[in-house]
């Protein structure tokens, strides 16, 4: 490589520091706006080849894109390890040192590089996060819904709160017009959010028919659905990076924390370092060992008797996690292969 640098993005400016090795050149600065037509602009301008350091915070994709459309090396790095190695904070931290600690950690070739998703795999993860937004803002929708009926001592509905029954029996309760107009708010805000999951779900569906990785995992592992399969996809990503299944369940967020000495984490608990949407995933799949006739019900319930169904089903989910590196290793490169003749999804 010829120039080696570090890019520190933020949503004003991307502050640059590179060195060329064969002229000894050195440059520091700004690029403003942070924009790819703006990045584009000064990327022509550079001498043909090398790598740059980006750190994987908002606004990596389109950076990482343009390097790689320049025919520049990208490297993505690990934010967290990356501001490990910076050391004891003895100054104040700024977005030229942050350049230049990135450039200097590729140079010494001590970067802590994270893996960078094919294209239509960040499409698929952009997906499915929009689709657990989603779903928690259905849900905190209808928690507002019983929030107001309890507020006027009203009882929990007997049946579905979206059903037909329900929503009669709302109408004519004897509540202030305040009340009504809010229950109505929220009505509405969790209809429109079923249409727009709705074809979400329809969408993923098709995916998961077609593509080779979501296909093995509904087929070989109880309670991955055609939901669940993509969305583990999209946020495990290529499984042969990890070396097993310990470091899996790490990257899932799912391990259990032990005592460390610098006393800022207590022992016991999850350590949630990891894709939020995944860990949702695992754990909605792994609900399914409750059925009797799930393969994992008698581990099930053995946990549960010890230590309780909430810790029965995040011990499946650990299993799970592991099983689902085996089956996509197993595939190879299939695994990562695109859905052919699907277009993307579509807004409602």
């Amino acid at each position: 490589m010829s120039i080696i640098g570090g890019l520190d993005v933020h949503r004003a400016q991307i502050t640059f520091d590179w060195v060329d090795r064969d002229s000894g050149e050195a440059r520091r600065g700004r690029i403003t706006p942070a924009t790819g037509p703006r990045l584009r602009s000064w990327l022509e301008q550079l001498p043909g080849g090398g790598g740059f350091a980006v750190e994987g915070c908002t606004g990596w994709r389109f950076v990482v894109e343009e390097l790689q459309r320049a025919g520049f090396a990208a490297h993505l790095a690990e934010p967290a390890e990356t501001a490990s190695l910076r050391g004891p904070k003895r100054r104040a931290k700024t977005d030229r040192a942050d350049a230049r600690h990135q450039r200097e950690l590729l140079e010494q070739g001590r970067l802590p590089e994270s893996w960078i998703p094919p294209g239509w795999l960040l499409d698929l993860r952009t997906t499915v996060r929009l689709r657990k937004t989603l779903a928690d803002q259905r849900t905190a929708w209808q928690q507002r819904i019983h929030a107001v009926l309890f507020r006027h001592g009203l009882p929990k509905p007997a049946q579905a709160l979206l059903s037909g029954a329900t929503r009669g029996w709302r109408e004519r309760v004897a509540v202030p017009a305040a009340s009504r107009q809010a229950l109505a708010v929220a009505l509405r805000q969790v209809d429109l959010i079923e249409v727009e999951l709705g074809a979400l779900d329809q969408w993923l569906a098709a995916l998961a028919r077609r593509q080779p990785g979501c296909r093995a995992l509904v087929g070989a592992h109880y309670g991955i659905g055609v939901v669940t399969a993509p969305t583990i996809l999209a946020e495990l990503g290529d499984a042969r990076r990890f070396a097993g299944g310990d470091q899996v369940v790490r990257y899932t967020g799912l391990d259990i924390t032990v005592y460390s000495s610098d006393g800022k984490r207590s022992p016991g608990h999850l350590s949630r370092q990891g894709p939020e949407v995944l860990r949702w995933a695992l754990f909605e799949a792994a609900k399914a060992a409750a059925r009797p006739s799930s393969p994992d019900y008698d581990f099930h319930q053995q946990v549960k008797a010890r230590q309780g169904g909430n810790r029965a089903t995040l011990a499946v989910a650990r299993k799970l996690a592991r099983r689902v590196r085996h089956t996509l290793v197993a595939l190879g490169e299939d695994a990562m292969a695109a859905p052919e003749g699907l277009a993307g999804p579509a807004a409602a």
